[in-house]
């Protein structure tokens, strides 16, 4: 597969996930970075983006694409292998029984945060197994806004994740690139490069919390255009002053 980017893709995904990493220092001279694919938009759109970076920052570093097969037997991965191929990469596959725990098993009413735990924890343990000392997340802008409102909904806290976290247990630090990307920037991108997309078999899908707060986020951003930027803004400039922090002393 031959990468090319329009100047468009490089003014709005090239450019400023290649600052984003520098900025935080995500990727450094020596890293082997996994990378977890679901099959979807947000995940393949990195890969993509990062396997031009590997040939623009001035470093070296390598890329291992990694996914979990979740149990799901209606789940046809052949597309997700065959684009991995296509960008130059082998995809390592982790089989799990994860579909079989959260809804068999558990018969979870929420399943949703039950399986993030358990992903996260044997994906940390496969990077790791391959030697990965970083595992770079797809997650975007849209994503980081609405995480922000489900923890002020229903956790009670105000709060967003990091662009970069270390996770001593697994010796991992996770990355989150795509920090500064709109979803509607990635959705563009994927259809104009015919990036194949896995459907998600999972039950819930389409039907959690993280779901309801997209569609506030969306009626939100009618109203208020800047919405995105005016938030990223504001998570880069955090200052705790600004809050009710109680002295305990």
């Amino acid at each position: 597969m031959i990468l090319t980017l329009s100047n468009s893709d490089k003014k709005r995904l090239l450019t400023p996930i290649k600052k984003t990493i520098l900025q935080y220092k995500m990727i450094e001279e020596g890293d082997r970075v996994a990378v977890g694919l679901s099959g979807g938009k947000d995940s393949s759109t990195l890969l993509y983006i990062l396997t031009i970076l590997r040939e623009q920052l001035p470093f070296h570093f390598d890329l291992i694409p990694i996914s979990l097969s979740l149990g799901f037997e209606d789940l046809d991965i052949l597309p997700l292998k065959e684009f991995v191929e296509k960008l130059g990469h082998e995809l390592y596959i982790k089989e799990t029984n994860i579909s079989q725990i959260v809804f068999d098993i558990k018969r979870e009413k929420n399943p949703c945060s039950l399986c993030a735990n358990l992903r996260r924890g044997v994906l940390f343990e496969y990077a790791a197994s391959l030697g990965c000392n970083k595992l770079a997340y797809g997650h975007h802008l849209d994503d980081g806004i609405e995480t922000f409102f489900m923890n002020l909904f229903y956790g009670g806290k105000l709060g967003v994740f990091k662009p970069i976290t270390y996770l001593d247990r697994s010796n991992i630090t996770l990355i989150r690139p795509m920090l500064a990307i709109e979803e509607k920037t990635i959705i563009n991108f994927v259809k104009a490069k015919n990036i194949p997309i896995i459907h998600n078999p999972c039950p819930a899908d389409k039907n959690t919390k993280r779901e309801e707060m997209k569609d506030l986020v969306k009626k939100l951003s009618i109203d208020y255009p800047e919405l995105r930027q005016n938030f990223m803004n504001g998570a880069m400039n955090l200052r705790e002053e600004d809050f009710w922090k109680i002295d305990q002393r």
